[in-house]
């Protein structure tokens, strides 16, 4: 079994929402981003998401962007990524996804990307920019590896085309929980509770919850709907603001921390 069903397994066996905190890889250096993950883990994250940077990253908002731009800055590559995760899974089993462009994957080669992905421990990938019907050319060995390629949808996604979508979805279904780039609105979470049903009684698979939940309260409130819960923009502002400081990761883990209380209904 994949770490990521065991981990929904154990969530649901505990009647847990699971927590996915997202970072940018690099930023501001491999070190660094090795450290808060550690830090992400103690702190109760469930799942890792973490970027991969990438020069045109349109699908994200300016906070990921400006990340992403620090990223590539310091030296970021992804065969680096794929060496820290390799580092990464010596201490800890928590399911690691990669978030990315398919244009780096595409130069490093679709089949040495999976195969070096896979030896790395690398559990999931999740392409923003790669239609669903183009998916064949690296899915295929991808599932050699033993990769899920996640599966998005969103608010806008018609309904026969979600059912086909998440009928062949592994690991977790992300649903994009409002029109847009990230980290520029706040989620409205009685406005996707009928959405989000829909799409849980069409996914064979958990589903999760990103864009717009950047507080306690807004993840406590997602919370109630989703299999798990995705943080991105509001992390990322931490790390831009204490960057190499040593109070980043004290930062980082209490924050992250509130997160997983509140997703629980737990108080501070």
């Amino acid at each position: 079994m994949g770490r990521i069903k065991a981990t929904f397994e154990r969530l649901q066996s505990l009647g847990e929402t699971g927590l996915i905190p997202f970072i940018t890889a690099g930023d501001p250096n491999l070190e660094t981003t090795e450290a808060i993950i550690h830090a992400l883990v103690d702190a109760g994250a469930d799942i890792i998401e973490l970027g991969f940077p990438f020069s045109d990253p349109m699908a994200d908002g300016p906070t990921i962007q400006a990340a992403s731009e620090r990223a590539l800055a310091a030296g970021t590559t992804l065969a680096g990524v794929l060496e820290m995760v390799g580092r990464i899974r010596t201490h800890t089993n928590v399911p690691i996804v990669l978030m990315g462009y398919y244009n780096p994957i595409f130069s490093y080669g679709p089949e040495s990307f999976a195969a070096d992905a896979a030896a790395a421990g690398v559990d999931g990938l999740l392409l923003v920019d790669l239609p669903p019907e183009e998916a064949g050319e690296i899915q295929g060995f991808l599932r050699k590896g033993g990769i899920d390629l996640i599966t998005l949808v969103s608010p806008t996604t018609p309904v026969e085309r979600m059912a086909r979508l998440v009928a062949d979805a592994e690991g977790f279904v992300y649903y994009v929980s409002m029109t847009g780039v990230t980290g520029t609105q706040q989620i409205d979470a009685g406005a996707i509770e009928a959405a989000v049903g829909q799409v849980r009684e069409l996914s064979p698979v958990p589903v999760a919850i990103g864009f717009g939940i950047s507080s306690p309260a807004s993840a406590a409130a997602v919370g109630q709907l989703a299999d798990a819960v995705v943080v991105g923009s509001a992390l990322v502002k931490i790390v831009e603001a204490y960057g190499q400081s040593t109070e980043l990761i004290g930062q980082v883990r209490a924050f992250v921390s509130s997160l997983k209380r509140a997703a629980q209904g737990r108080a501070s």
